[in-house]
């Protein structure tokens, strides 16, 4: 069985056995540590076996669908817009979380102010250059934090962690955070993308613990 197969098909036995699920909740105002998680000093990688090889000057990023100013940025465009920094923690649904990470890009709510979604957007599918997909609420992009990131603790962002730009989303679960960023197309429909399709929860907030299943919408 091909390394992806193995990966798609233990990733949904974890959905099935509802691994790591301790039944408890959280209030993020007071507990900095989500339920169910352990914190790393390290980075642990994570991907679908896939690094795609991309330098920034062959990078772009498209943004399309239900929006009012459709858009295709390179990497020195990127470059070009307002630089945000942000300082955050981080958390994957296998169980690490890693505090205060230092960032460098272009912040969610500059990208939805370039593009202007339309009232009836209502989504955003994100696609990564490994063939990855999620899906957000589009008010998620708006979020402190949210990132299309290009820096990480002063340096570029690495290959492995999904350099030269991906996305940051770090009120939900890592998987949101799309590697290798190459897509965000806007639309009226919830989709699943390539974990919600093997039993990943739609939203993903790890103080809710919201690891698997639906999300009720």
């Amino acid at each position: 069985m091909p390394n992806w197969e193995k990966l798609a098909a233990a990733k949904a036995d974890w959905a099935r056995q509802g691994r790591l699920l301790t039944g408890r909740s959280a209030d993020p105002a007071t507990e900095r540590l989500p339920p169910g998680q352990e914190l790393t000093g390290g980075w642990p990688v994570l991907d679908l076996g896939n690094q795609p090889v991309i330098v920034p000057r062959d990078w772009s990023l498209t943004v399309g669908g239900m929006v009012r100013k459709a858009l295709r940025w390179s990497y020195a465009d990127l470059g070009r817009q307002r630089q945000s920094t942000p300082v955050t923690d981080i958390h994957c649904v296998t169980g690490w979380s890693r505090y205060d990470n230092r960032w460098q890009g272009v912040a969610g709510t500059d990208l939805l102010a370039a593009v202007q979604p339309r009232a009836e957007a209502r989504f955003v599918i994100i696609k990564g250059f490994d063939g990855y997909t999620t899906c957000l609420p589009v008010e998620d992009l708006r979020r402190d934090g949210v990132l299309l990131a290009t820096h990480w603790e002063g340096a570029p962002l690495t290959r492995a962690h999904g350099g030269p730009v991906r996305l940051l989303v770090p009120h939900l679960y890592l998987w949101k955070s799309a590697k290798w960023l190459r897509q965000l197309w806007f639309t009226d429909t919830d989709v699943k993308g390539t974990w919600e399709a093997r039993g990943y929860h739609r939203r993903g907030d790890p103080w809710r613990e919201e690891r698997y299943g639906s999300s009720g919408r």
